[in-house]
């Protein structure tokens, strides 16, 4: 049987580790040991434990941050709730399967401000995909699908920001089960496109 590629194992080992112990609790070494390497070899690939993380965000979790990239190149393509849809599906997917792994480090003042600083470095954090939504509705403003006066960033961080509460706000409902991902992105792109939209089009 053909093995995997370092890198493959060592992101493999460590979206696992992290998912299942969290961020905080998983350390290098045990992802290693997990990924059937030395810790040097993972250091060959990773600069930190910090950069892992990113890594695994970007390469093994759902693919928010190409799908912004795409929408804001080309904007235009399908409809503006469609393309809305869309984001908030893949955000909210993102948000369930990151919120997990990133929880454990609010519990542990040192370890987020050095995550934070090495985000930083990085050019990647939290705050990147409402950016991302951001530039993708002033790309569609500039097209006069959204309307010249609406708040892009506003709109953008009221979508975000709806999508991450998705991932921890209902576990203490009475089934405590969110709501299902597609009927929630679609909801949510509707209502936003009420104060975004440009009058000329039409909403489905």
């Amino acid at each position: 049987m053909e093995t995997k590629p370092a890198r493959v194992r060592i992101l493999e080992a460590a979206h696992e580790l992290m998912l299942t112990v969290g961020l905080a609790r998983a350390t290098t070494k045990e992802i290693a040991r997990a990924a059937g390497c030395s810790e040097a070899a993972l250091y060959k690939y990773f600069d930190s434990k910090e950069e892992l993380f990113v890594r695994v965000l970007t390469e093994r979790l759902p693919r928010l941050t190409p799908l912004l990239d795409s929408l804001s190149a080309a904007p235009g393509r399908a409809t503006l709730e469609e393309n809305l849809t869309e984001i908030a599906r893949q955000a909210a997917l993102f948000y369930e399967q990151s919120f997990p792994i990133a929880a454990s480090l609010y519990a542990e003042t040192q370890l987020k401000r050095r995550h934070d600083d090495t985000l930083r470095a990085l050019g990647s954090g939290p705050h990147m995909p409402i950016q991302g939504v951001d530039a993708y509705l002033r790309a569609e403003q500039a097209a006069g699908r959204v309307r010249a006066d609406a708040d892009t960033y506003a709109a953008a961080s009221l979508l975000m920001g709806a999508c991450a509460q998705r991932a921890f706000a209902y576990d203490a409902t009475e089934t405590g089960r969110r709501p299902p991902v597609d009927k929630f992105a679609a909801r949510l792109a509707r209502t936003l496109l009420g104060g975004i939209q440009a009058p000329h089009e039409p909403v489905r």
